[in-house]
């Protein structure tokens, strides 16, 4: 078992809350990779976000911006110039950043079918690696990111950022201190207004944008012209609806604060109520996990109704009272007949702290150090997987919980992996 995982299954913040507090005092003790901590980064919608929080952090360099569309690179640049003064090479090719021998960090906020691949590809290369959410298109992918990571003995940090925030942190802390009793069951929500993709028609690939690139790793499908730049999260292809989207964000937050891993079982249903398009992922989408020693998650999605039945982000219930938590960070504790007993309104979150948390762990060559290592990244990300293969299977899924496997289920057990563009399959070495 290791390090991680041991610490992790021991259900407790402590390790994450010190991961959090002593990442500076480390990074004294440790060899800086170069004079610099120097970063590139591929795919620049939320890349961009990304570039620039990490621009800004003490010794950090952003040595490039790459994206296959190549206006979006000299948009980058042009913010990053504005915004912190540097001046980033853009490129269109991840693969000249991974070529440069003294590039410390490559960041992925790519499209999700390229988070595994391109993290694996970096770790090879011996970089380390801040990947976004969810950190991969299908659980094959995650455990061979861990491996990657492992290898390699790289840093692999998911952009799960509430896992920095020191909100969540404290919140998370009480809980398991016991303030509520034991905790045994967690609820999450997501709710927007999101339009219909409509019905898309074959057309020429934009000049400034190489489609070929852009699939990578996905096998070759033609140009249509309501995917690109955003709708391919709600085309199993590439993406992995509103679950992996930003579902994502709040079971993470609801496994940590539980204490569990990997579900005993799994059961999703929903559909495509709100429009009749092109869309394949659920607008309308409930999950339930259910874990052992009585415990259970559940997530509820609306994309195309923007009331919400709950303010809360994530909330949790125990023998002796309730806490919400807000997006933010905020949270309110209650006992259990609904009085409140504390509360935090004043916290926040920000892509600077979790990337420095990154760059300390790099610094230190502390390189498990991470309050969102891939091991645990994959372990969230994974609720996703299953929730969205039980609603694409119809099927109550029961699961290994030693790894999260899913059990006498061949059909399920058949999106576990997906196929591959040839030459593009990941590969640890």
């Amino acid at each position: 078992m290791t390090e991680i995982t041991r610490r992790k299954m021991l259900g407790t913040t402590a390790a994450g809350a010190f991961a959090y507090a002593a990442g500076p005092l480390l990074a004294q003790k440790g060899e800086l990779p170069s004079e610099k901590v120097r970063v590139g980064v591929m795919g620049l919608s939320r890349g961009r976000s990304l570039a620039v929080s990490a621009a800004r952090l003490p010794g950090v360099e952003v040595a490039y911006v790459c994206d296959v569309d190549s206006s979006r690179a000299g948009a980058a640049v042009a913010q990053l110039e504005k915004d912190t003064g540097q001046s980033p090479e853009p490129i269109t090719d991840y693969r000249r950043m991974l070529d440069d021998k003294d590039l410390d960090i490559f960041v992925c906020a790519a499209p999700n079918h390229w988070h595994a691949p391109a993290t694996i590809l970096a770790c090879n290369a011996g970089k380390h690696v801040y990947c976004e959410k969810p950190c991969s298109h299908n659980p094959w992918e995650g455990e061979m990111m861990i491996k990657a990571a492992r290898h390699n003995d790289r840093a692999v940090q998911l952009g799960t950022q509430r896992r920095s925030s020191q909100g969540f942190i404290d919140a998370i802390a009480k809980l398991h201190e016991g303030m509520i009793g034991r905790v045994y069951c967690s609820r999450a929500w997501y709710n927007n207004i999101r339009g219909s993709i409509g019905t898309g028609q074959l057309a020429e690939v934009p000049g400034n944008l190489n489609y070929d690139l852009w699939q990578g790793p996905a096998p070759r499908v033609p140009y249509f012209d309501n995917r690109l730049h955003y709708n391919w999260h709600w085309l199993w292809h590439w993406g992995n609806g509103e679950l992996g989207n930003n579902g994502i964000h709040s079971l993470d937050i609801c496994r940590w604060g539980l204490g569990v891993e990997f579900p005993e079982q799994v059961v999703s249903s929903g559909g495509r109520y709100a429009f009749e398009d092109d869309q394949q992922t659920p607008d309308t989408n409930i999950v339930t996990f259910e874990f052992a020693d009585r415990k259970q998650i559940s997530w509820q999605g609306r994309s195309c109704n923007r009331h919400n039945d709950s303010k809360a982000f994530v909330s949790f219930y125990g023998e002796n009272g309730s806490c919400e938590l807000e997006s933010s960070g905020n949270y309110r504790f209650y006992d259990k007949n609904d009085k409140l007993i504390e509360e935090d309104t004043n916290s926040t979150y920000t892509n600077e702290a979790h990337i420095q948390n990154l760059v300390d762990a790099v610094r230190a060559g502390e390189h498990l150090n991470l309050n969102a290592e891939i091991e645990i990244g994959h372990r969230s990300t994974l609720l996703c997987h299953l929730g969205n293969i039980s609603y694409r299977t119809k099927s109550i899924l029961t699961c290994d919980t030693k790894n999260g496997h899913i059990l006498n289920n061949e059909q399920a057990e058949n999106l576990w992996k997906r196929e591959y563009e040839p030459g593009w399959e990941p590969k640890v070495g």
